[in-house]
């Protein structure tokens, strides 16, 4: 028994535009969101205070996020091709301290290593991993067909990383050597989210294809599919609860699900619902005491 279904604690309003990403900080709980109002703001989730604001050359802005290790820098990008890191604590952040330039499409989504560290997935069917204090790019990972939507760095080995693609498939990446170590199979449309599992074993996915999957990289196979004939619209963001027990995953169809990765992937367990448009993002924080949602009817809400 999973006990009972999350609810909604915490609303954070302050967006005036869709929003389009949010990360969790490595404290737990400050996290950062990004929308086309052209704003990063930086919370405190447990207070609902905007810690900071910061305008955007661009507002054509796709993903955001958070470094974990020290919580003192936040990346975005978008249609502007850059991944633009701002230093939180400096007097100014009105201005990037770094501006990575090297895709040549749209930025998907990035994910900070550490503080000097970060990869970044494009338009442009490739990932990318840099060196954040040269703002030089070290490797180019780009065996993908497709556009890559989202990337996931391994909770356990931070040398590994998951990408996933609108060629429909998921790659598993290792840094040292540059090359992907193995490709998972089975979605029929584009993915547009990848997720670890936490114990870096395994990762979710969720797709147009209107199912969200588990692949196991120790058998190298599926292991469930979650969804259903009344489930039509695309899934845009996956989070695991801490325990790795709960797929969260958000919809086109402005629902949050949260299915039993041990169950049949037929019925979903809890639905969270409560936003008026399409939920665009999600996360669990690092402690896995709350889930936030992201919606293009501009507001994010906590849920625990």
């Amino acid at each position: 028994d999973l006990g009972p279904p999350p609810k909604s604690r915490r609303i954070l309003k302050g967006h005036f535009g869709k929003v389009y990403a949010m990360h969790w900080a490595g404290d737990n709980h400050q996290l950062v969101s990004a929308s086309q109002d052209g704003k990063l703001i930086i919370w405190n989730a447990m207070t609902t205070n905007k810690v900071q604001a910061i305008p955007l050359r661009s507002s054509w802005v796709m993903t955001c996020a958070f470094e974990p290790s020290v919580n003192n820098m936040v990346a975005c990008g978008g249609l502007d091709n850059l991944c633009s890191i701002y230093q939180l604590q400096a007097p100014q952040t009105m201005r990037a301290s770094k501006e990575l330039a090297a895709h040549d499409g749209y930025l998907s989504c990035c994910r900070f290593i550490d503080e000097s560290h970060i990869i970044t997935s494009s338009g442009d069917s490739t990932c990318i991993y840099w060196d954040v204090e040269q703002g030089e790019a070290i490797a180019t990972f780009g065996d993908h067909n497709g556009d890559v939507m989202s990337l996931a760095i391994s909770p356990t080995n931070k040398d590994v990383f998951v990408s996933g693609s609108c060629d429909s498939t998921a790659k598993v990446w290792d840094i040292r050597s540059g090359k992907c170590t193995q490709t998972h199979l089975g979605h029929e449309s584009d993915i547009n989210s990848v997720s670890f599992f936490p114990d870096g074993n395994a990762f979710g996915t969720g797709s147009d294809d209107s199912s969200c999957r588990l692949f196991d990289l120790r058998c190298y196979n599926e292991v469930n599919m979650f969804g259903n004939d009344k489930i039509l619209c695309g899934i845009t963001s996956v989070a695991f609860s801490r325990s790795g027990r709960i797929l969260f995953a958000g919809y086109d169809d402005y629902n949050t699900f949260g299915w039993d990765c041990l169950s049949n992937g037929k019925n979903f367990s809890f639905q969270l619902a409560g936003h008026e448009n399409r939920v665009s993002c999600l996360g669990v924080n690092g402690k896995g005491e709350a889930l936030c949602t992201g919606s293009w009817d501009t507001l994010l809400k906590v849920w625990a």
